[in-house]
């Protein structure tokens, strides 16, 4: 009996990594009104997404952007990931509608999901959405000469441009970076993509810089979006886009791209008898862009501190807590740039409180051009001495705001009460070391022989001859 429960929990142990790596499907709520989005995510843990097929189809609703957050969480040296990729789908009209169950193909897995009824109610409120617009003119070539009059070459309204939310941004300050192509809606017929895959991986080789972090938006399929350009109605393809934080003062520079499309001459005198257009080629370039790089106001800690728009959030398991017993404090930056940038404070501990390295734990949000998100030390306190302690005193945060072009700090306004007696013989069972070590009387305390496993192989080997034997006896027996 004992070796056949060693033998299952030996297999189950080879399970349990498999049990970790997890991929959902998460379906958004109902009811909503008619002007928010519904949602269909894609949640997977501790993995990267390799692949995956396109979201399905809802009637009644039309897809719109897709966007996509990281929540990493460390605790005690374990670090937890959780991707979440998100589509929108914006509702036509009020109603009550149907998502019939689907499957989508994530990294070569199939996901199942029941779906569910939605009814979408009427506006709650009405808000205008502002389009920025990019101030780049394509450069187009001048079109090849032909020889077969019967078709002809049209003019297209088309254009290839790099897109920066900032003229020029401070070290360490984030830019918004897209690449589109724009192209009329009365000319869909003239232009189509070409070897598009090999076009881009080379086009996004010459937009990686060398001297910036870069948080890239992850999205597998190119969706047209419909804009307005000069009052008139475009198609707008977002080919790449990421938040760039430079690290130096060198400028971000980005060269002359170039994208080749397949462009349609079409009939000059149309027949239903033959082709009424002609494939042919053409190239379009967008302009080059250089984003300086400002140094920041002078400070001791100028080349050190976080850059970004930032808020603390703060907490304490107990505000009131006795000597020797440990009590935990949150220290949570709130805000937009650079988190995986942000280090933890140091505390400056007075003589009669004792820190611990904290766990880490990091959310972040990509969406609309903005990387957002909290990054969260939960520190681990041992009081030694009773007394009243402000965390203002012993914990600060220093960071430089390019909106305000000035440097902020945040400092904590919690305190704690510490009551009774410094207790020598308390300090080293004071702190809580954790659920491990939590269950410690639990456990059967009883050697094993250290050749224990050796016997267990021996025996499971001996197992699998016999059972070799009888199948091979049985098949010559047949």
């Amino acid at each position: 009996m004992r070796l056949f429960v060693l033998l299952f929990l030996i297999c189950v142990a080879s399970v349990v990594p498999a049990w970790a790596q997890q991929i959902s499907l998460e379906l958004g709520k109902s009811p909503l009104p008619l002007n928010q989005y519904y949602t269909i995510s894609i949640k997977l843990q501790d993995q990267p997404l390799k692949e995956y097929t396109p979201f399905p189809e809802i009637e009644g609703f039309k897809k719109s952007n897709k966007y996509s957050s990281t929540k990493t969480i460390i605790t005690g040296g374990k670090t937890t990931t959780i991707l979440t990729i998100t589509q929108n789908y914006a509702a036509l009209e009020e109603g009550e509608y149907v998502l019939k169950p689907f499957s989508m193909q994530v990294n070569g897995k199939a996901v199942q999901s029941k779906g569910m009824e939605i009814e979408v109610t009427a506006m709650q409120e009405n808000a205008s959405q502002q389009l920025n617009l990019p101030d780049m003119i394509a450069e187009d070539e001048e079109p090849d000469a032909t020889d077969e009059p019967e078709f002809v070459d049209k003019d297209d309204n088309a254009f290839l441009t790099i897109y920066t939310d900032k003229e020029e941004v401070f070290v360490g300050e984030g830019i918004n970076v897209v690449l589109y192509f724009y192209l009329a809606e009365t000319d869909q017929r003239l232009l189509d993509f070409y070897d598009f895959a090999n076009q881009l991986s080379g086009i996004i080789r010459q937009l990686k810089q060398p001297n910036v972090w870069e948080e890239t938006f992850d999205f597998t399929e190119i969706t047209p979006e419909n804009v307005t350009v000069r009052g008139e109605p475009y198609l707008r393809f977002k080919l790449y886009e990421a938040v760039l934080y430079p690290l130096n003062l060198e400028p971000i520079s980005f060269p002359q791209l170039k994208l080749q499309m397949i462009k349609y001459k079409v009939a000059k005198n149309p027949s239903l008898l033959a082709e009424d257009r002609q494939e042919g080629y053409k190239i379009f370039y967008s302009r080059e862009r250089v984003i300086p790089v400002k140094e920041l106001p002078p400070h001791p800690l100028r080349d050190v501190v976080p850059v970004g728009n930032y808020t603390l959030n703060e907490s304490l398991s107990k505000k009131r807590v006795a000597a020797n017993k440990s009590f935990t404090y949150l220290f949570e930056v709130n805000g937009e740039g650079n988190l995986a940038a942000i280090m933890p404070p140091v505390p400056e501990a007075p003589p009669g409180l004792e820190f611990y390295p904290p766990d880490v734990r990091q959310d972040v949000t990509k969406r609309s051009g903005r990387v957002v998100g909290s990054k969260t030390f939960a520190y681990t306190v041992l009081p030694r001495e009773p007394g009243q302690y402000k965390m203002g005193k012993v914990l600060q945060w220093i960071y430089f705001n390019p909106t305000t072009a000035s440097y902020d700090t945040l400092r904590p306004s919690l305190q704690v009460q510490i009551t009774g007696a410094r207790g020598n013989d308390a300090l080293v069972l004071s702190r809580d070391l954790g659920s491990f070590y939590n269950i410690i009387e639990n456990e059967d305390n009883a050697l094993v022989d250290m050749h224990f496993f050796d016997t267990i192989k021996r025996y499971t080997n001996i197992i699998l001859l016999v059972l070799l034997a009888i199948a091979a006896f049985v098949f010559l027996k047949k």
